[in-house]
């Protein structure tokens, strides 16, 4: 028997018009889970993974940084990102953003880069807020380098609290329920706008219905991430679907 040759035409397949890669933690279970939620035609997403410790400290985080550039390369160079996001808020707060940006150009020279606390200062620019309020489930330890940032960022950051819980297995199961009433709690400080913080932290089924109820922006680190990567890739695309901030542009 001959094995006849089928002819085939070929064309952009998925994601012709946006690529966007995401490198997502070992033990993330939140990451890929909303950001699927997100369906604008042409636009796909893909994800690499790279090892971490459960453990949520300031060196099991940092300890991530020699680990970024082989995670990048696991995205492939043929696919032509135009946008690739280190889905880690407080790593990337940590390890410093021109580095977390160096070590995926290492592989992606030129590609756009971001990362959750990058990403989340450009929202609170692009919805024009500057006095914040800071929800996080991490220690004090991991907590205060992210107020930080904030502050060196032009933002004011009135008040901020925290689930305080080191295992990220542990936080990817924080129910919505206890998110919701801690940024309901936060936003009654003089804020104006609420940060949830960490990729783990659930809120992609809470944020457009507090947003209405308490009248305040709320942006979280996953939100921030895809709508930056959005705008960074060239999508312009305007829904609030699961927040106002995507109806904002950079």
């Amino acid at each position: 028997m001959t094995l006849e040759k089928i002819e085939f035409d070929t064309d952009e397949g998925f994601g012709h018009k946006a690529r966007i890669g995401l490198i997502v933690l070992e033990t993330d279970q939140t990451v890929e889970a909303e950001m699927r939620q997100i369906r604008i035609p042409g636009v796909d997403w893909y994800h690499s993974r790279i090892p971490n410790d459960s453990e949520v400290t300031p060196s099991t985080l940092t300890d991530m940084k020699q680990r970024l550039p082989v995670a990048a390369s696991l995205l492939p160079k043929e696919f032509a990102f135009d946008a690739i996001g280190y889905c880690c808020t407080s790593a990337a707060t940590l390890i410093g953003e021109e580095a977390v940006a160096g070590a995926i150009q290492d592989s992606h020279p030129g590609v756009a880069c971001s990362n959750p606390i990058t990403a989340a200062v450009a929202a609170f620019q692009a919805l024009e807020v500057s006095r914040i309020a800071v929800l996080t489930p991490y220690t004090a330890e991991v907590t205060a380098p992210i107020i930080s940032f904030f502050n060196n960022s032009g933002l004011e950051v009135q008040k901020v609290a925290s689930f305080l819980e080191p295992s990220d297995y542990v936080v990817a199961r924080i129910s919505e329920d206890s998110v919701a009433a801690g940024v309901r709690d936060l936003a009654k400080s003089d804020c104006e706008a609420v940060f949830v913080s960490c990729t783990s932290l659930r809120s992609f089924g809470i944020v457009a219905a507090l947003e209405q109820e308490l009248g305040k922006p709320i942006v979280s680190s996953n939100l921030a991430i895809s709508w930056h990567l959005l705008r960074l890739a060239g999508v312009e695309d305007s829904f609030n679907e699961f927040s106002q901030l995507f109806m904002k542009q950079l």
